[in-house]
């Protein structure tokens, strides 16, 4: 199903974005105040407007309120991106997310009403880590500070088995969400008890930290 997307702020993060949320064939209304930046990008998503996000006029005239997510990419300058954020929340956008810099801006942007903060850089590094430490770990997104997701090879002993004989979650605690066949492969999401896991295959799971700790060494 198509959403519509606003993006404000053309920097790497809000191009990178942009781009990847039009590449999936979602509708893209992009906003920055550089001329080059807009034409740099006009050509790979829907719609590309210059004009000062931080103009409430300027973010009513492009029908702000109208999209389903807003995404607030302005990071390097902290008051701007708070402001358009309570802006967008006050002329009712249904979900905003934004961009933070650090914990402290990240928290002032929970406070002003964003559904969701994103720190780029602090959650790439926390990913390239895991992936250093754990050989086994493809992938890591920490939902919260008390759940994880891994996408992970699955431990030798599993493969040949299925999800049910070997008892996932009442051994580990641990839900597998899906299974990848192979790198870029297909994914079976809800994957069935009797779902047999191949040597190929990467296990996409979550569960508190504590628990995934545990899956992962059990390699």
């Amino acid at each position: 199903m198509m959403k519509s997307f606003l993006v404000i702020g053309l920097g790497r993060f809000g191009s990178a974005v942009a781009r990847e949320l039009a590449s999936l064939g979602q509708e893209v209304l992009v906003l920055d105040e550089d001329e080059e930046n807009v034409q740099h990008i006009a050509d790979d998503v829907t719609q590309a407007i210059r004009g000062d996000a931080q103009d409430e006029a300027v973010l009513r005239s492009v029908g702000a309120r109208n999209f389903d997510c807003c995404i607030v990419a302005v990071g390097a300058d902290m008051e701007a991106s708070i402001l358009i954020t309570v802006m967008l929340k006050e002329m009712g956008a249904k979900y905003v997310v934004a961009k933070a810099q650090s914990p402290v801006h990240a928290r002032v942007l929970e406070r002003v009403g964003a559904d969701r903060v994103v720190l780029p850089e602090s959650e790439m590094g926390q990913r390239l880590a895991q992936r250093l430490v754990r050989t086994n770990v493809v992938d890591y997104i920490g939902v919260s500070e008390e759940f994880s997701i891994l996408e992970i090879h699955p431990p030798k002993n599993w493969i040949g088995r299925s999800l049910g004989q070997l008892g996932v979650r009442a051994r580990y605690q641990v839900n597998v969400l899906a299974i990848r066949h192979g790198e870029g492969g297909k994914v079976d999401v809800t994957p069935q008890a009797n779902q047999v896991i191949g040597a190929d295959d990467l296990l996409i799971v979550i569960g508190t930290n504590e628990n995934v700790d545990k899956l992962v060494e059990q390699h």
